[in-house]
């Protein structure tokens, strides 16, 4: 049996929904984004970032992924990970987007003076931070 608890008629969003329905298809959105500005074609962002080919062109097009503006040292960070992507250094693609939301969680907690649990925290860090 399912329940969904209802708050002054409107649903309680839990963070985890918050980085599943909007978090990472921004880092996907992003990461494709930078793929195919380095030349990658749509089918070859898709292959490495391990997601369907129609989901790189919802991600480019604006459709999906676009609800979150990253900062300048996010935005350098999912550029490592495009290069690291595309010379195969970055083997394990959710560690390296769990890693990118970890740092985009980490700075939206430190910046309002609070310490976040649980979700991919407890993944291994990535070596660079």
């Amino acid at each position: 049996m399912r329940v969904t608890r209802i708050y002054l008629g409107y649903m309680v969003k839990l963070p985890c929904q918050e980085v599943v329905w909007d978090l990472l298809p921004a880092i996907r959105a992003a990461l494709a984004a930078a793929l195919v500005r380095k030349g990658h074609s749509q089918l070859e962002a898709a292959r490495l970032i391990e997601t369907a080919p129609a989901a790189i062109s919802q991600y480019l097009s604006g459709k999906r992924g676009y609800r979150i503006e990253f900062d300048v040292d996010i935005k350098a960070e999912i550029e490592r990970a495009a290069d690291e992507l595309a010379s195969g250094e970055a083997a394990d693609v959710p560690a390296r987007l769990c890693a990118i939301c970890r740092s985009v969680r980490e700075r939206a907690a430190a910046a309002n003076g609070q310490h976040i649990a649980g979700g991919c925290i407890d993944l291994p860090q990535s070596e660079e931070r």
